[in-house]
């Protein structure tokens, strides 16, 4: 429930009417205004409220209404945003539908702060200094070699996902969002598909049903997971994490929720130390298997999670698919991306992922 000062709806109504607005009535909208107190107590979420004012001595009858968080897609607030926004700039445009005047938000303080005539939307971060982890990356595939440093910040990052999906939580529709957000999200199995162009010497459009059917079966493996849900970062990959000396670093931008399947996150930046020696190597071998080693055993040793073999799968071809991707990395040689294909057909085949097998699963 949301505590609201009435005073406070009467200064947002004003500013939407852009003129002095008196407030007659504040009630639930039911079919008898007779069933409820005129006096407002709080607003509850997905409940609409009829509330009737004057405006130059004109009567309006309003409607405030929010929405209900339970499932379809709506437990972030930034979906139930996403909804709103989206119905008052659609409602006026269609004959014969009711009218939106505003779409607002609840603030902290419990005001009311309109957003209806916002056209873009922002966000506004502290600067961060260092260097991309993908530049120690770039070294290593330039060199052949690693350092102390080098095994240190790899073990440093996979603490890092230790100690975040340390944090669990039970509700439990969000890891069933995930996995179903997996397969057809934008920017996840389907939306990455359908990001390549036709044509393409080493995919064609049977392979890519192929994948898609496979992964299905997947989602239904990952919905009987449910109790695996923990807080992830999302896109945990070397472009979103910034180093500093030693380390110190920072990450960058955390997607699609704050809960998920710590498969995402390891998959994210394992498939990394495979893919740079793919392009180093045409194998897992050398530095890159000795860091993808060293951040996969490190994880097991400290979470004890061998369950995490048993769901990985699909999150590997997800990120294979970026990582093999023509818009993402043009340049890249045939024969890797024929490999990053060879190694999604083959990991989502195997009940369960062996790390000592990835140089068979590329075959």
């Amino acid at each position: 429930m949301i505590k609201i000062d009435s005073k406070e709806i009467q200064k947002y109504l004003s500013s939407v009417f852009k003129d002095e607005v008196t407030i007659k009535y504040i009630g639930e909208l039911c079919e008898g205004k007779a069933k409820i107190e005129k006096k407002l107590k709080a607003f509850g979420y997905g409940l609409p409220y009829l509330i009737e004012i004057y405006v130059k001595d004109k009567k309006k009858s309003l409607v405030l209404e929010t929405l209900r968080r339970e499932g379809f897609g709506h437990e972030h607030f930034s979906d139930r945003a996403q909804i709103l926004i989206w119905q008052n700039s659609a409602f006026n445009k269609l004959p014969r539908h009711v009218r939106s005047y505003d779409v607002g938000a609840f603030t902290k303080e419990y005001k009311l702060k309109s957003l209806g005539d916002c056209i873009e939307y922002f966000i506004l971060m502290r600067k961060v200094d260092g260097k991309l982890y993908h530049s120690d990356l770039d070294r290593i595939k330039a060199t052949n070699e690693i350092d102390e440093l080098d095994v240190k910040r790899c073990l440093a990052l996979s603490d890092y996902l230790v100690r975040i999906h340390a944090k669990k939580s039970k509700d439990y529709g969000l890891y069933t969002r995930r996995a179903r957000e997996l397969l057809g999200h934008g920017e996840c199995i389907m939306g990455l598909i359908d990001s390549y162009p036709s044509g393409l010497p080493y995919i064609d459009e049977e392979g890519f049903k192929k994948i898609e059917k496979m992964c299905i079966d997947w989602r239904y493996i990952l919905k009987k997971k449910t109790h695996r849900l923990s807080q992830v970062h999302g896109d945990f990959h070397p472009w979103n994490i910034f180093f500093r000396k030693g380390l110190d670093f920072t990450v960058l931008d955390r997607s699609r929720g704050e809960w998920g399947e710590p498969a995402d996150d390891l998959s994210s930046m394992s498939i990394n130390y495979i893919f740079y020696s793919l392009q180093a190597h045409r194998r897992l071998e050398g530095p890159f298997e000795k860091l993808f080693m060293n951040f996969w055993e490190n994880y097991i040793d400290k979470t004890k999670d061998y369950e995490v073999f048993e769901v990985i799968q699909p999150f590997f071809a997800w990120r294979s698919l970026v990582v093999a991707s023509p818009i993402w990395y043009p340049n890249l040689p045939e024969d890797v991306r024929i490999k990053i294909f060879n190694f999604i057909k083959n990991v989502l085949s195997v009940e369960r992922f062996d790390l000592k097998e990835v140089n068979s699963y590329i075959s």
